[in-house]
């Protein structure tokens, strides 16, 4: 009893201490940037094509003789890529000829009967018309000889070959594609991205990290019946880099509103990462909120947002070890 007094006593001496409160983090001086579209414009996607391209073929059906080009090589205008047999067309050209020089004989004979009046006006008209249907059947002999012959229709690179020696191949079937050297984009835009866009106008795009400037060569005036966008077209001037045909682009439009071509954009000094998820810290209310974004396709040192982010909220470049919830001063 004696000890229990003792305890009690003790207790009501020395109270346990209650835990101290964990004292509240300085307040973080940060930069902010506002997120925006670069260059207060909007991007777009767009594809890197070739100006010219053609996909050649034949009307006939013939085995091919031989193939003379290989992908990746470069052709001139008029040099012979592929060649078809042309035994069965050769011998229908030489009879086709065969028929026209007995026709025109035919012809000068019943010429030189009606100067002696031997020969009926009419019996000259019908020499006449054999003759010219020779003549016309010597023509198609010979362009479909020309058909066994594929040559280059303008200089460039052969991008693929469809046939090999001896293959069957049959009329309209791809043998060689061609592309030339000039290079173009093409998009796909809303009426608000296409806005202030005219025919010879500038505009500039970017391809994975470099820049360029291409000039507007041609723009749909409606749009497609279901997606109600417009089509664009735009001769590459200038490019930092290596650009290739099939290359996916990015057009700067000068769209109206932030938000116009999907168009929240944070610089990649701005973002954090935790595992699999991606966020940037907003300042708010003199606090540092992290909010997890869904991004979109970068375009060199930025990065689209496609939710998670509003147009105007401040957003802090360069966090470091910024925590969630600490109190932050913005420095302006």
């Amino acid at each position: 009893m004696n000890r229990r007094a003792a305890l009690l006593a003790a207790a009501l001496l020395f109270p346990f201490a209650a835990p101290a409160a964990e004292p509240t983090p300085p307040a973080a001086k940060v930069r902010v940037i506002r997120p925006a579209p670069p260059s207060g414009g909007a991007f777009v996607p767009a594809t890197v094509v070739a100006q010219r391209r053609a996909t050649l073929s034949t009307r006939l059906a013939a085995s091919v003789r031989a193939v003379l080009v290989e992908e990746g090589q470069r052709v001139a205008a008029g040099q012979l890529l592929v060649s078809l047999a042309d035994a069965d067309v050769r011998s229908g050209l030489a009879a086709a000829e065969t028929a026209l020089a007995a026709a025109a004989v035919h012809e000068r004979r019943i010429r030189e009967l009606g100067a002696v009046r031997a020969a009926t006006p009419a019996e000259l008209e019908m020499a006449s018309a054999q003759r010219a249907q020779a003549e016309a059947a010597v023509a198609g002999a010979r362009a479909s000889l020309s058909y066994t012959e594929i040559r280059a229709p303008f200089a460039g690179t052969v991008q693929a070959r469809r046939v090999n020696a001896g293959d069957l191949v049959g009329p309209g079937q791809p043998i060689v594609e061609l592309e030339g050297d000039g290079l173009e984009l093409t998009a796909s835009l809303s009426a608000a991205e296409a806005r202030g866009l005219v025919l010879g106008a500038p505009i500039r795009f970017a391809a994975g990290a470099g820049r360029g400037e291409a000039v507007v060569t041609a723009l749909t005036p409606g749009g497609d019946p279901l997606s109600h966008r417009r089509g664009l077209r735009a001769r590459v001037k200038a490019f930092d880099g290596e650009l290739r045909s099939g290359t996916f682009a990015r057009l700067e439009v000068p769209a109206t509103g932030a938000t116009a071509a999907g168009g929240v954009w944070v610089p990649r000094s701005a973002l954090v990462a935790r595992g699999d998820l991606t966020g940037v810290f907003v300042a708010a209310n003199g606090r540092a909120e992290l909010r997890w974004l869904a991004l979109g396709e970068a375009v060199g040192d930025l990065v689209g947002v496609r939710a998670g982010l509003a147009p105007g909220e401040e957003v802090v470049d360069t966090p470091g070890t910024l925590r969630d919830g600490q109190p932050v001063e913005v420095l302006r």
